[in-house]
């Protein structure tokens, strides 16, 4: 039957693409069970579960997993609507780009962990500082990678749209658009990875909640298996926002693998 096949071929593939991750948890259930690592220090995947299990229980991982989510979405949000629509007037002109793209590659290498004093200062140890640190770091990818889709659009369609008299408007949401959608998904699949790593460090600094605030405290109280429950969770929210995103991608650009389909 088709449809037995389908599952069977995707079951293989996920087996296939889990092999490393399903090596890798055995080692480290192994390591610390036969003295090769000190199990002080690193807690084996069994007992990592059983932290997991019982702050499910007592709620406080829900509770810790939606307010960084919130702060990972709400900066992520603020970066792509920001990013994406400088990036592209930036790459649509391109006299402006020239302009200001020394400045802003120097604002791209100013890490947001480095920024961490200044925005206190600036905005206090509220919400608003961690989710100004978030945006911070998930910006730049979004714009980069937008002005540089909108600049790479192919000029030689561009062209054959004006020859036949097309307007501006819609040679810039028919080929222009279309064409930089991949490179500005890339981008704010990046911001997405960088929002996540973000928000560890603005929840370790005047925080009293969020994923960050449990593994800092898991660790300064010694509690070893809830610190990696914290750091897998962690994990977890940076695969679904990276699965979420992905998806958006395969909506958005879908006519790409309409053509690879039709070769």
């Amino acid at each position: 039957m088709p449809w037995l096949r389908r599952l069977s071929a995707r079951l293989n593939d996920l087996f296939v693409r889990g092999i490393g991750l399903i090596l890798f948890l055995a080692l480290w259930e192994t390591a610390p069970r036969l003295g090769w690592v000190n199990r002080t220090y690193m807690s084996p995947p069994s007992a990592v579960s059983r932290a997991l299990y019982l702050l499910f229980l007592r709620g406080e991982l829900q509770e810790h997993f939606m307010i960084s989510l919130k702060r990972v979405a709400a900066g992520l949000l603020v970066s792509v609507v920001i990013g994406v629509f400088f990036g592209v007037f930036i790459g649509y002109f391109r006299r402006i780009e020239r302009y200001l793209d020394l400045l802003f590659q120097s604002f791209r290498q100013m890490s947001a962990f480095g920024l961490f004093p200044v925005f206190i200062l600036l905005f206090g140890l509220g919400e608003l500082s961690k989710t100004i640190i978030i945006f911070w770091a998930s910006f730049w990818p979004v714009l980069l990678n937008t002005s540089t889709g909108v600049r790479n659009a192919d000029s030689v369609l561009i062209r054959s749209a004006q020859s036949m008299g097309a307007s501006r408007s819609f040679i810039f949401r028919k080929i222009i658009l279309p064409a930089a959608a991949p490179e500005i998904f890339t981008g704010i699949r990046l911001g997405g990875s960088y929002c996540v790593m973000a928000v560890v460090a603005a929840e370790m600094i005047g925080a009293t909640s969020g994923l960050g605030y449990l593994i800092l405290y898991s660790q300064e109280t010694f509690n070893v298996p809830e610190m990696y429950a914290g750091i897998v969770s962690l994990a977890l929210l940076g695969l679904g926002l990276n699965f979420i995103l992905h998806a958006a991608e395969l909506h958005f650009t879908s006519w790409r693998y309409d053509i690879r389909a039709g070769e």
